[in-house]
């Protein structure tokens, strides 16, 4: 049974981050568990043109180290691409080119076990350590450490409308696999308000002439909200501004956190201005097969015959309809939740009066303030730093300083120019 000074469960980009920052750290030992048989981040959304919405700055190390050897630049160069990355232009690397990147970093880290799916984690009071058990391919496995660091992620969100319909909806986590079966259909109807409703109605929109399908855009908002990237609100994704967003009432970081989704879920404003160009062109000879829905609400939902019928409601009129459609692709985000493994050792976490972990400011989850951290899962907490893949590194930081005693990688403690809070 082997020990470590931490487990960190699930390999994202945020606990990958940790494998690359940690690994230069000789008195640091860490194991990272992860279900999957590889490194493969949102397979299901590696559309070709599709970009992140993060500067290639925001990696997985950069912003903690700039001589990391894991950066994205080092992968660029090593891989043959730094100069024409350069000659392109753009600071958003595409969003398989990012996949690939990680990939790249995951197959130097020695410390990564894939396949170890974890079943349960409990805690040994005697020897202060947590006791991690796994299914792997060669049967269970059993590990011990002082700490955890849990990144599960956030699994697909499916709303209650379409809870046990049947047929083959999708979730656009999901959406290149099924797509072919998609375009056989006469009609999809896309659900959501986000960048990924976004791609995945533009990349159905451009093939709508050779399919011959009819296409419909369903979203709650009120409009096509961008994604807000002026550079005063970016201050918001700031160590001043988790500091202020953290010291708030619960009730009112609750309440915040609600209205704040539009600057971490909206749509490149590049990708609405394409899909407006692509429907102007579409239009030139007549009305294209196409509809955008706002202020609509899916209220239920049936499958019969191999059709939908959705249930929708116009949240401004206050009016139901109906709308029938063959394919059905769900862009309806993701939702936290408490991994089942953690059950042993709940009456060791912290909870708010939500249910949701009450995340302490250095990104602990546990009642001693040091043995249990959590990456990403925060947003009520840490608000929009929390999915920020800018702030992965920072948040990395924090949890070294934790674990080692000692800040290893200088922690910002204030870049912002505006104040969020009262004046000192």
């Amino acid at each position: 049974m082997s020990t470590h000074d931490f487990i960190a469960v699930g390999l994202g980009p945020y606990n990958l981050g940790l494998a690359c920052l940690s690994a230069p750290i000789d008195d640091l030992d860490g194991l990272f568990l992860e279900a999957r048989d590889d490194f493969d981040w949102h397979p299901g959304m590696l559309l070709e043109s599709t970009r992140l919405q993060t500067p290639f700055i925001a990696d997985l190390v950069t912003l903690a180290d700039p001589t990391s050897p894991y950066s994205f630049l080092s992968y660029l160069k090593e891989a043959g691409r730094l100069y024409p990355f350069y000659i392109r232009e753009s600071f958003f690397p595409l969003r398989a080119e990012y996949n690939d990147y990680c990939r790249w970093a995951a197959a130097k880290l020695p410390n990564l076990r894939f396949r170890h799916a974890v079943t349960s984690v409990e805690y040994d009071g005697a020897d202060d350590r947590y006791v991690v058990r796994a299914d792997t391919p060669d049967g269970p496995v059993t590990h011990r450490a002082r700490h955890l660091v849990l990144g599960t992620g956030t699994p697909p969100y499916l709303p209650p409308a379409c809870a046990g319909v049947g047929g083959d909806l999708i979730h656009n986590s999901r959406y290149l696999e099924h797509r072919e079966a998609l375009r056989a259909k006469r009609s999809i109807t896309v659900v959501g308000s986000g960048q990924s409703a976004a791609e995945i109605y533009h990349d159905l929109l451009g093939d709508i002439d050779t399919y011959g399908y009819q296409l419909t855009w369903v979203t709650r908002s009120p409009r096509f909200f961008p994604l807000e990237y002026t550079k005063l609100t970016l201050e918001m994704t700031s160590p001043d501004y988790v500091d202020y967003f953290h010291a708030l009432p619960e009730p009112t970081r609750y309440r915040l956190e609600a209205a704040q989704k539009p600057l971490f879920k909206g749509i490149n404003a590049d990708l609405i201005n394409d899909i407006y160009d692509t429907l102007y062109a579409k239009s030139l000879h007549g009305p294209a097969p196409t509809r955008l829905l706002t202020n609509t609400e899916l209220v239920d939902a049936g499958y019969a015959d191999g059709r939908y019928r959705l249930g929708l409601r116009h949240t401004e009129q206050d009016r139901a309809f109906t709308l029938d459609t063959e394919g059905l692709v769900l862009a309806t985000g993701y939702h936290y939740r408490l991994p089942e493994f953690l059950a042993p050792v709940r009456d060791r976490l912290c909870f708010d009066a939500h249910g949701r972990f009450d995340v302490a400011r250095n990104y602990s989850v546990d009642r001693t303030g040091r043995g249990v951290f959590l990456q990403n899962g925060g947003t009520h907490t840490h608000s929009i730093t929390s999915p920020d893949l800018g702030m992965g590194p920072y948040r990395n930081s924090w949890i070294i300083r934790e674990l080692t005693g000692r800040e290893h990688y200088p922690i910002e403690k204030s870049i912002a120019f505006q104040e969020f809070g009262v004046p000192s």
